[in-house]
C-alpha cells in the first residue's frame, strides 16, 4: 500500500458523508504551501487537516508545525494512517456537536 492509496480511501470515505462535508486534496509542489496537511476538510462547520502517512512514515517539522497551528487555532488536525483514523476525527466532531446542541435542537 502506498500513501496515495490511504489518501484515496479517506477521500472516498469523506465523499460518503454527503452534504455535511467539503474537502480537497492539497497537492504539493512549487505552487503549494509546504507543510499543509494532505486533506483539508470542513465537516459540519469544523476545519480539519489530515496529514496522511503510512505507519512507517514520519512527519516533517513543517507538517508538525502546521498540525500544531491548526489545533491551536481551534481546528482539528491529525496524522492519519487509515480510514479508521479519519472516522475517529469525524466521530469526535459529531460527539462535540451533540454536547453543544440542546434537546430542542438549539445550540446551548
Amino acid at each position: 500500500m502506498l500513501e496515495r492509496d490511504v489518501v484515496a480511501a479517506i477521500k472516498r470515505y469523506l465523499a460518503s458523508l454527503g452534504n455535511d462535508v467539503f474537502f480537497w486534496k492539497e497537492h504539493g509542489g512549487p505552487y503549494g504551501t509546504s507543510g499543509v496537511p494532505d486533506i483539508i476538510c470542513c465537516y459540519k462547520g469544523r476545519f480539519i487537516g489530515m496529514e496522511c502517512k503510512l505507519p512507517s512514515g514520519r512527519l516533517t517539522e513543517l507538517q508538525k508545525r502546521a498540525i500544531h497551528r491548526i489545533n491551536r487555532a481551534g481546528g482539528v488536525a491529525r496524522r492519519v494512517e487509515s480510514v479508521a483514523d479519519a472516522r475517529e476525527i469525524i466521530a469526535l466532531i459529531d460527539h462535540e456537536k451533540k454536547l453543544y446542541t440542546t434537546k430542542d435542537g438549539g445550540v446551548g
